[in-house]
């Protein structure tokens, strides 16, 4: 049966949304990293074209209607692509609500370096808190397979590990999608069976305003 963004009992109504982000301080949002940073992802049919990252921004502005936004993220991007190309310009741009990526992209390989990816993670993570921005991330889910690697779910699994640990030492807020109730989904997905469709990145926008919301009342 198919759900509607309005009836998705997932999903957050945008006035509900922005009611939960009223007292919001946030002024300057800035989102880095690859292509689940984006929001990239296919349409889905009753669900609006959107990623999640591009939605949280709207209802920011709700709240801050001159709220300043920049994603830089790029399709592909790695951790080390990211702090390369991407990291500097987002600290120019001096947010104060800053996500940052799960390093997906680094698992790519024929045998992941997850000392390395560590290592770049904790580079990314204390640059980024030099900011004096909040910060943000998501683990990965666990119905992202590449199916070439046999071992790919216990790659999620260790990668996950790294971000979360990481999200508690800088106490960053950290939105746990490995296994969210939305993975049973059958359109969770895009067609390449990576992305989140507009139905997950409606989900995973919810999620996110939830966890700033929690954060507020800290």
């Amino acid at each position: 049966m198919m759900i509607l963004e309005d009836a998705d009992p997932m999903c957050l109504p945008p006035d509900s949304a922005s009611a939960l982000l009223a007292a919001a301080p946030w002024r300057r949002y800035a989102v880095i990293g690859d292509s689940l940073s984006a929001g990239t992802g296919d349409a889905i049919p009753g669900y609006r074209a959107a990623g999640w990252s591009d939605r949280l921004a709207g209802h920011l502005r709700d709240v801050h209607p001159r709220l300043a936004y920049l994603n830089t993220a790029v399709v592909g991007a790695t951790t080390a692509d990211t702090l390369g190309s991407q990291l500097d310009e987002a600290l120019s741009f001096g947010p104060d609500l800053l996500h940052l990526p799960c390093g997906a992209n680094d698992l790519l390989r024929r045998q992941p370096d997850y000392e390395r990816i560590a290592r770049l993670l904790r580079v990314l993570y204390t640059r980024s808190a030099t900011s004096g921005a909040l910060l943000t991330t998501f683990t990965l889910s666990s119905e992202y397979v590449v199916p070439v690697f046999p071992d790919w779910r216990d790659r999620i699994r260790r990668l996950n590990a790294l971000v979360r640990a990481l999200a508690a030492e800088f106490d960053a807020v950290l939105v746990d999608m490995e296994d969210h109730p939305v993975n049973a989904r059958d359109d969770l997905l895009s067609a390449d069976r990576i992305h989140f469709s507009t139905a997950g990145q409606a989900v995973l926008a919810a999620e996110m305003v939830r966890a700033l919301a929690r954060q507020l009342t800290r």
